[in-house]
């Protein structure tokens, strides 16, 4: 059964309740121009968790895009003359409006796109936390800085609407900035509109608006008006954005932040601790590996094949995976789970197709996890091998497949581990450090961690990527804010842009 006042009615009154001026019986709405507007055309959206019917993106066209746009620059006039202690207290403000819907939020996300509650209210947690970090480290970091000379564009993908998204926008909107975000295609609408509706009734100048990429790409990255483009998403279209800046003369100097995709890898070599590499591997299931930080490919020393196959096998029969929200009796706590299902039932049948087309191709199945019921669920896989040809060889699946790839000499191991040109977070297991140090700075990820898993990070800690991984400045601690702020002339920020890559120190 469904555990009870978990329902996606129960959500979506909850949102009615929270903030009818956002949420109308019918349908929700997009904030710009410092007001709610019923416009766009709304589309229908299933959740994955079930196929329920729930609230779909008011999907504007480029028209309404541009409306919005200059409605922004608007407000960055003002906001960017705001003093900081002003700007200060009205974001800790909306923090605090947050975290008193906190649990609202995270059910949304449960809903939207798949989180089991345990992460989902993580996600909330993060963001709510790491911008109580920046409120109290702020001042030093924009010394001697200013805002931008117009608005954010922020064009995110779906899998972290508070902790990478709203975190973002928070922090940018600290920083001098009025702030505009398009909802992710694929889910967290309700989830974003809530929260900004709350930040927008302390003040802040956020736009939220709602459409397809290619329709609205043009103006949420092209505008002329805009001061940056931040985007977080897969290497294609992060591709067209740094293409579209590239190709205008006018935004060849834009401030641009463009996360794509990479191949994670987590290399085996001269390595003993198969207990501890047990526990790190099941952990690495969170949320289905549906982040992009997320390791999908091992590369293992062939001669410990069999010792970490055993690690690797006790590791998956563990997981615990399927519907979030599904108790045995009312009173049950929601279940401790791994991840549930896929973004879409789209994206599982795009993972069992690639699958059996690399097993087809001579990809040995290593383990395949039991399956659960739901068009959008996918049990885990392990391939041994796939093929060059296949996608699972050299793109990151954001599902939960691993592939294992063998090697039988350092070269191999760090040929193997760059195979995608470029990767955010890598790990090598060594029992030798000075063998482990020695190959680590071979890795083309902007973190590479010995016998640890590295991730995103948060407050202080620094994120980018190396190769075709990032594109535009770096950003995580002071980075983030010196990325969406002016700082002296001829400044050179920490990132990898067309004319060189700088790495922070």
């Amino acid at each position: 059964m469904l555990k009870p006042r978990t329902a996606w009615s129960d959500a979506y009154d909850g949102c009615r309740a929270a903030a009818p001026e956002a949420f109308h019986d019918d349908r929700v709405l997009n904030h710009w121009g410092g007001i709610w507007q019923r416009d766009g055309r709304p589309v229908p959206v299933f959740s994955p968790v079930d196929g329920t019917a729930i609230a779909g993106p008011p999907r504007l066209d480029r028209s309404g895009a541009a409306r919005a746009v200059h409605a922004a620059v608007d407000e960055h006039g003002q906001w960017r003359h705001l003093p900081l202690p002003e700007r200060r207290a009205r974001v800790a403000a909306a923090v605090e409006a947050l975290q008193a819907h906190r649990d609202l939020l995270a059910l949304l996300l449960v809903w939207e796109i798949g989180k089991p509650w345990r992460t989902a209210c993580a996600d909330v947690d993060r963001c709510l936390d790491g911008v109580r970090w920046y409120l109290e480290e702020i001042e030093p970091m924009l010394a001697g800085r200013t805002p931008l000379p117009g608005p954010v564009s922020n064009i995110a993908s779906w899998n972290y609407p508070m902790s990478v998204l709203m975190h973002a926008m928070l922090v940018q909107a600290l920083a001098g900035n009025a702030v505009i975000a398009k909802t992710p295609t694929d889910g967290g609408l309700s989830c974003l509109t809530l929260a900004t509706a709350l930040a927008v009734r302390e003040g802040l100048p956020f736009t939220l608006v709602s459409g397809g990429g290619a329709e609205l790409s043009p103006v949420l990255v092209g505008a002329p008006e805009l001061g940056c483009v931040s985007f977080v998403g897969g290497r294609d279209a992060g591709a067209q954005v740094a293409t579209s800046l590239a190709d205008r003369p006018g935004l060849r100097s834009r401030r641009h932040v463009l996360e794509q995709e990479g191949l994670n890898c987590w290399g085996v070599w001269e390595y003993s601790g198969w207990e501890l590499l047990t526990t790190q591997i099941t952990k690495s299931f969170d949320y289905g590996k549906q982040r992009c930080t997320a390791y999908p490919r091992f590369v293992v020393q062939r001669e410990l094949f069999h010792d970490f196959l055993a690690a690797y096998l006790s590791a998956v029969g563990d997981l615990r995976y399927g519907h979030p929200l599904q108790v045995a009796a009312p009173d049950d706590p929601l279940p401790e789970l791994d991840f549930g299902p896929l973004i879409n039932a789209a994206k599982a049948k795009e993972l069992a197709d690639q699958v059996e087309e690399a097993i087809a191709k001579g990809a040995v199945p290593l383990y395949r996890g039991p399956a659960v019921e739901g068009e959008a669920y996918f049990a885990p896989v392990a391939l041994l091998d796939p093929p060059r040809s296949s996608p699972l060889f050299h793109a990151e699946p954001f599902g939960p497949v691993d592939t294992v790839v063998l090697v039988d000499t350092e070269a191999e191991l760090l040929a193997a581990m760059n195979a995608s040109n470029g990767a955010l977070v890598a790990t090598i297991s060594c029992d030798v450090p000075e063998t482990a140090e020695r190959l680590a700075p071979e890795v083309r990820a902007f973190k590479v961690g010995i016998n640890q898993p590295r991730s995103r990070g948060d407050r202080e800690e620094l994120f980018g990527g190396l190769g075709a991984s990032w594109r535009g400045a770096f950003v995580g601690g002071e980075l983030l804010v010196r990325a969406v702020t002016q700082g002296p002339p001829g400044e050179r920020l920490p990132g990898n842009f067309p004319g060189y890559t700088l790495l922070p120190r």
